[in-house]
């Protein structure tokens, strides 16, 4: 019991060092990488609008847990503000920092997104960004990375599913993982 409890402190304390990087720019620099990642690029001419997540925190030895707050866009326009929570158990040891942006299609998916609680579903999955080999992970918890060589020479392929697409791209860390688990947003929209 004891040990659980530890291990729950451990990776809370990982999450949260890894969710406080960046400054008040963290949004544009993030949206740039995304522009500039190939696939992902061509989805912010087009998407009705989009989550963005400049720093995903995750870490877990055994237990897991994953947070990050975001930003929501329409037109390009910040509509709201959005916190996404993954927690995870199963074979998993270390921890991770990672950029998230979620597209939606149309006005439906944004609805569906912003309805307050969403959750992926465990067939909804995410193109990892990387520039030499494929990676992806899914947002039921399990992942598999290739090598990266940077964010700017990235490439991406992926597509809508459900009228949303979402694409990652690791900042730093190293986690070892094989577990379960999903994704939750609380989305707030911005007074004014």
């Amino acid at each position: 019991m004891k040990l659980q409890r530890m291990l729950v402190l451990l990776a809370s304390l990982v999450v949260v060092g890894f969710s406080n990087v960046g400054w008040a720019d963290k949004y544009d620099e993030a949206r740039d990488v995304f522009q500039q990642a190939g696939a992902s690029g061509q989805f912010f001419a087009t998407a009705h609008g989009y989550a963005l997540f400049p720093t995903i925190g995750k870490g877990g030895i055994v237990i897991g847990a994953a947070h990050g707050k975001g930003r929501v866009y329409v037109g390009g326009t910040h509509v709201g503000d959005t916190s996404m929570t993954q927690l995870t158990i199963g074979m998993q040891l270390g921890g991770q920092a990672y950029s998230m942006v979620i597209f939606f299609e149309d006005q439906r998916a944004y609805d569906d997104f912003s309805s307050g609680n969403f959750e992926f579903g465990a067939q909804a999955s995410a193109v990892a960004i990387t520039a030499g080999a494929s990676a992806s992970s899914t947002t039921g918890g399990g992942s598999t990375a290739g090598a990266s060589g940077g964010t700017h020479n990235a490439t991406t392929a992926g597509g809508y599913t459900k009228g949303m697409a979402a694409f990652t791209i690791a900042k730093g860390g190293l986690m070892y993982e094989a577990s379960l688990g999903g994704q939750k947003f609380n989305y707030r929209p911005v007074s004014g």
